[in-house]
């Protein structure tokens, strides 16, 4: 959730709060008996059984950057990097990239270039470059290494080359031969088959397609132009379904940690940037609880819920009382939290924050504590206390530190 979404307008409406604390967009009733999301979160409130919401995370400070994905707690690193530091930058059983980072390009050629002015989602870190996250449709080595320069006509036309060559060989040296050896097979069904199917989504299924698509919901020219960011709010609403589809695609075909954003909208000072929460929840609010919500349903019924998990925050909360334009501020001291699947019990809140949602009201969560609830769901942290060639900083982020009380 690029920039800092409202705690009170997601996951703790406080309703109860005086009219310039509670949330601008009312609350709904969830699945959860007793538990209400702010008004905007229809469909994902019908998901909150399959969900937990923590009431008590706080990311430390109120600065624009992109906390937890990148920042101090990751050693500066993109957490899928450190994860595929450990897991290698490839998996060996499809070929895929262990680690993907999805933003608007990938699925919508009129997006925007996302903002590297708070930091840079492919930034490795001490881990190396290698381990750096695959970006289709935003350049990169690592985009240009799997392409292997080559179109797809030209790739065709080596693979033939080679089945001329082998040709030639058998009739040489008048032995069999099976044409590309196995490494040659490998290497061009990697390339031409699965690993690129599944960043197509010309391949799923129109229905599912239409299923997560949040495009209709906000039409670009509903935007209001006063704001200096509609620009972001559109590219938002336009990508933000198909990047969760295809996050949903690249898990099933095996990607380790896929790293899912627009650019930057969750930042609703109603100012001259930003539109108001009531304003900017419709913009925002709306496509995220669509698409989210889609993916939850989604991978629930495909039976993977035990195996991926989804993680969604932003680099801060907001304040709790609403600035005299209608919008909220800067706040380092609470913000919202939301996961779902990863074989955790679901359906549940953790923690509380206090009358006015400005503070956690019961144990505080902690960045640190999100990622090590990733890093004990990701690995089996005995075993990677064994692993000798990690660079120390990495081992102690992996094994060092204490998951979210109450959640694993």
């Amino acid at each position: 959730m690029h920039g800092g979404p409202s705690q009170i307008e997601t996951f703790d409406p406080k309703m109860t709060a005086p009219s310039e604390i509670r949330s601008t967009t009312g609350e709904i009733p969830t699945s959860i008996p007793g538990i209400t999301y702010g008004g905007t979160m229809t469909r994902l409130a019908r998901q909150a059984h399959r969900s937990v919401v923590v009431r008590s995370f706080a990311t430390g400070d109120g600065n624009h950057d992109i906390k937890p994905i990148v920042g101090k707690q990751s050693l500066e690193a993109n957490l899928g990097s450190i994860y595929a530091r450990v897991a290698g930058a490839t998996r060996p059983a499809s070929g895929m990239p262990t680690n993907v980072t999805l933003l608007p390009r990938a699925v919508d050629e009129a997006a925007q270039e996302v903002t590297r002015q708070f930091g840079k989602f492919e930034a490795t870190g001490p881990v190396g470059s290698v381990y750096a996250p695959f970006m289709p449709g935003s350049g990169g080595d690592l985009q240009e290494d799997m392409t292997l320069h080559l179109a797809r006509q030209r790739l065709d036309d080596r693979r033939h080359l080679l089945d001329q060559l082998d040709d030639l060989k058998r009739t040489l040296d008048k032995s069999g031969g099976s044409g590309l050896n196995t490494f040659q097979e490998q290497a061009f069904d990697t390339i031409i088959g699965g690993v690129s199917d599944a960043f197509d989504l010309s391949k799923e299924d129109p229905r599912t397609l239409a299923r997560y698509d949040t495009s209709p919901l906000v039409s670009p020219s509903s935007i209001r132009k006063v704001w200096n960011n509609h620009k972001n709010y559109r590219d938002h609403g336009q990508s933000l379904g198909k990047l969760m589809l295809m996050a949903r695609r690249l898990c099933e075909r095996g990607c380790g940690f896929v790293t899912v954003t627009t650019n930057f909208v969750w930042d609703m000072h109603a100012d001259a940037n930003n539109a108001t929460m009531t304003e900017g929840m419709r913009y925002v609010g709306q496509p995220f609880d669509h698409a989210v919500s889609a993916f939850i349903e989604d991978v629930h019924e495909r039976g993977l819920s035990d195996k991926i998990m989804l993680v969604c925050c932003g680099e801060m909360g907001r304040t709790p009382r609403i600035n005299a334009k209608g919008g909220r501020d800067h706040w380092g001291k609470l913000a919202p939290l939301l996961l779902s699947g990863g074989g955790l019990e679901m359906g549940r809140v953790i923690g509380e924050s206090t009358r006015d949602a400005g503070e956690p009201n019961s144990e505080i969560v902690t960045q640190s504590h999100l990622i090590s609830t990733l890093m004990h769901t990701l690995f089996d942290v005995g075993q990677a206390r064994l692993l000798d060639h990690l660079p120390r900083e990495v081992a102690r982020l992996i094994t060092d530190g204490e998951p979210i009380p109450g959640l694993i």
